[in-house]
């Protein structure tokens, strides 16, 4: 019988195929569904890894099959290949929705080894742990902000972690350089949306120029500042950017993925001391968002022009 939140048959009969067979050392994993359940129980709840439930095995192996996946980029993998075979039957909606999202940062995300020699085990690296653990302080404490693009339906498709205090706008080429999904067949893995959404945060004339030249259609509205500085300069202010007011209006399906990760407990509030830990869990969260979604054709978004 499954249990609330773990992998159901039709999502286990989906991964399965695209699991490891043996560890880095030549031995037989442990259970692979017993222990991905054990790590979504703890994603879900945001509980410590020692009060992991027996019914999932030993906690040490539950942390340790999710801390090495994160270091091999097994997770990162799993969300990639659910992504291809999705965009291979053109069940992808390539108008994209950019947003950014703060979560606040536990006290026990802090604290992370500063000092020491590095070493060949990526699990124990100090150097490795204490570059960027993307934790910012602002007036409510420690934040960690989510950037991240989802497709039509509302699914991630490439995620950046930050520190709270980072401006969106400066962290979008990020965002748009780690969208990447590889073609089933001989090409280039595609990378480039039919439109981009995005709110005004992103509004200025570098983005949208990155856009123009890669022949994406950019539907960001104008902030008034900038409209009001345009219009100051008269005809020397330039025209003021094109807009689609009605494919403006699905840039909410960015907020219900947001939404929906943060069911997560783990995702809401950071208790992960490492950047690539809290990562991982993206993965794994965005991952099983797709599995969710049953693959069916896409909607057509009608597009300007």
């Amino acid at each position: 019988m499954v249990g609330r939140g773990e992998l159901t048959d039709v999502a286990w009969e989906r991964i399965a195929p695209l699991l490891p067979g043996v560890d880095g050392r030549g031995r037989p994993w442990r259970d692979h569904r017993q222990v991905i359940n054990g790590v979504l129980w703890r994603l879900r709840t945001g509980a410590p890894w020692r009060d992991l439930p027996e019914r999932y095995g030993p906690w040490q192996t539950a942390y340790e099959r999710f801390a090495r996946w994160e270091a091999d980029g097994t997770w990162a993998r799993l969300l990639e290949q659910v992504q291809v075979r999705d965009d291979s039957v053109e069940a992808v909606e390539w108008t994209v929705s950019v947003d950014s999202t703060i979560n606040r940062a536990h006290q026990h995300a802090a604290g992370a080894r500063k000092g020491g020699a590095p070493t060949e085990d990526k699990l124990e690296d100090p150097v490795r742990a204490s570059a960027g653990q993307a934790l910012g302080r602002s007036r409510g404490g420690l934040t960690t902000k989510i950037h991240h693009a989802c497709d039509g339906r509302g699914l991630p498709l490439a995620v950046v972690v930050t520190p709270g205090n980072v401006n969106d706008s400066t962290v979008f080429d990020t965002v748009m350089d780690e969208l990447r999904v590889p073609r089933t067949r001989a090409g280039r893995p595609r990378r480039r949306p039919d439109a981009v959404i995005a709110d005004k945060a992103y509004s200025s004339r570098a983005i949208r120029q990155v856009l123009r030249r890669r022949g994406i259609q950019a539907v960001i509205p104008e902030r008034a500042d900038q409209k009001a500085n345009r219009l100051r300069r008269g005809t020397t202010g330039g025209r003021p950017p094109t807009f689609d007011r009605e494919l403006y209006k699905t840039r909410n399906v960015v907020e219900r993925c947001f939404a929906r990760l943060k069911q997560f407990r783990a995702i809401a509030t950071r208790f992960d001391k490492l950047a690539a830990r809290y990562h991982a869990g993206l993965h794994l969260a965005s991952l099983i968002l797709w599995l969710r979604e049953p693959v069916t054709q896409p909607r057509r978004v009608p597009t300007a022009g």
